[in-house]
């Protein structure tokens, strides 16, 4: 079987392949190279690469991208075999149907080693085509390392990226027309303002001039962004050897990807215009501002997930999607996000927009090709149903002034899911169905003490009225406490899938 690299890219259409796929044009290989990006990870690939190539094929933005590796070896040597080839494999569901796609990327051009190529990094730095940067160099590449950027290479990535600046800077004598859009990917909020100020902090630390300075603030736009999609990568040996018979080449780089897919990036129409990809690439969202965006995925798909990972563990379910495939979780499911959560949100959203993210939500939660375990999602928990589902919980309240029963249920879940033997810092023994599982969570030996000495209403109103882990006291909410309490008794004394069928029967009953 033939390794996938570009003759075999250009050949393919015309002999054919087992499976379809989606092959790139000689002409995309022509295009000249306008992004400069740090990272050779699967989110990168599964989702800025693969928009890239995406808008290129339809003859928008037509530029590729070097890649900056921060070692040699690795997945850049398979991307000088490939020619930079490699193959997205599309698995979800979208609009409630199965969505299968296999693509060939040809967005990145060469792969770069940050440690025994920086002259060449520099170099590109100084090219007129270059107009972007792009990151993702994991949450902890954001921070500051004072050193001195003249290093070659430095050793951060916020220095790595001054430097290749510093060199354009000179190399066009300060044109303010020459500066780049930098868009970092790593998962923080305010990404963009942070690396901005990181960069400053280090240009002055290095003694760049004034001159320089000016030139980063005035030339240059940093974006805070938002990345949502699942890209597993590699699958398990046994499907990556299915899918391999099924293309009819041999790819190291194969990428998994679910359909899904979000790239909100905060700009204005200077923004807009170099990233011209947005007009057509399928997920990319440029606007001035992109707090909704956020919004909708920390309170409806994050704080879904954090409100229904208890109840569903204990009903048995392992994964999200054994979950949705359970006629009582998914309607909780559905109407925890709808009827509670996404009233809640504490920011401006259209009652439609809102809605139709729930429905790509479940689309994401019900996708067969992914195993996304209910246990993962409860680690740090509790850290994350302050951040996540607080607000939401507060400000349904100040609209409604009444008890969101969804949330209710959820929250009782969690304190039964909570109840264990702590067995060392962060770490607690709890059992469902007669199965022992692990928590992962700071707060794990603080409920193993309650659950040992108090009785469950003791217990409820003891946690809720902890400023400490919720920053309010929850009991201060009317009826908040006594229906996580009614809860909470009801999956004592039944079994929590009988207390979640007498939910509903009981909600049918009052709508009646």
């Amino acid at each position: 079987m033939d390794t996938l690299n570009q003759p075999l890219a250009l050949a393919a259409p015309a002999a054919g392949s087992a499976a379809s796929v989606a092959w790139p044009a000689q002409a995309l290989f022509d295009l000249p190279e306008k992004v400069l990006q740090f990272g050779t990870g699967v989110l990168l690939r599964g989702l800025p690469d693969f928009m890239i190539d995406e808008a290129n094929r339809q003859g928008v933005f037509n530029g590729r991208v070097v890649v900056v590796k921060s070692t040699d070896g690795g997945d850049a040597t398979a991307f000088e075999r490939q020619n930079g080839l490699y193959t997205v494999c599309v698995r979800g569901v979208e609009d409630g149907k199965p969505v299968e796609e296999n693509v060939v990327c040809a967005s990145i051009s060469r792969v770069l080693s940050a440690k025994s190529q920086w002259a060449e990094v520099l170099e590109f730095a100084a090219s007129p085509d270059l107009q972007v940067v792009i990151s993702n160099t994991t949450e902890v590449g954001i921070q500051l390392v004072n050193e001195d950027i003249h290093l070659t290479p430095p050793t951060s990535f916020p220095g790595k990226l001054l430097a290749v600046l510093y060199a354009r800077f000179q190399a066009f004598k300060g044109d303010v027309n020459c500066g780049l859009v930098i868009v970092p990917t790593e998962l923080i909020p305010d990404n963009g303002r942070k690396l901005e100020a990181i960069v400053l902090e280090l240009a002055h630390r290095n003694d760049l001039g004034s001159a320089f300075i000016d030139w980063l603030e005035s030339a240059n736009h940093f974006c805070n962004t938002l990345v949502d999609r699942i890209v597993p990568g590699r699958p398990e040996p046994a499907l990556y050897a299915q899918l391999q018979t099924e293309l009819g080449y041999k790819d190291e780089l194969l990428t998994m990807s679910e359909a899904y897919a979000l790239w909100a990036i905060e700009g204005g129409e200077k923004v807009r215009e170099v990233l011209s990809f947005h007009a057509v690439a399928k997920g990319v969202v440029v606007r001035p501002d992109i707090t909704l965006f956020r919004e909708l995925k920390l309170r409806l798909l994050n704080g879904t997930h954090t409100l229904s990972y208890a109840l569903a563990h204990l009903v048995g379910c392992a994964t999200v999607r054994e979950a949705l495939e359970n006629e009582d979780l998914a309607r909780f499911i559905h109407n925890l996000m709808l009827a509670d959560l996404l009233p809640g949100i504490p920011y401006q959203v259209d009652e439609k927009v809102g809605q139709r993210f729930g429905m790509q939500v479940l689309d994401r939660f019900r996708n067969p090709f992914l195993e996304h375990r209910w246990l993962a999602i409860a680690m740090q928990g509790t850290a994350k149903m302050q951040m996540r589902n607080v607000p939401t919980l507060l400000h349904y309240y100040q609209t409604h002034n009444a008890v969101p029963h969804y949330m209710a249920l959820g929250f009782a879940a969690y304190l039964l899911f909570m109840r264990n033997t702590a067995s060392a810092p962060g770490v607690g023994q709890g059992e469902a169905n007669g199965e022992p599982y692990t928590i992962i969570d700071d707060r794990a030996s603080y409920f193993a003490d309650l659950w040992a000495r108090l009785s469950p209403e003791e217990l409820t109103t003891t946690a809720l009225r902890n400023t400490v882990l919720w920053g309010q006291d929850l009991t201060r909410l009317p009826g908040f406490a006594n229906a996580v309490t009614n809860y909470l008794t009801q999956l004592l004394e039944e079994d929590p899938a009988g207390t979640l069928a007498a939910f509903f029967t009981k909600k049918t009953a009052l709508a009646n």
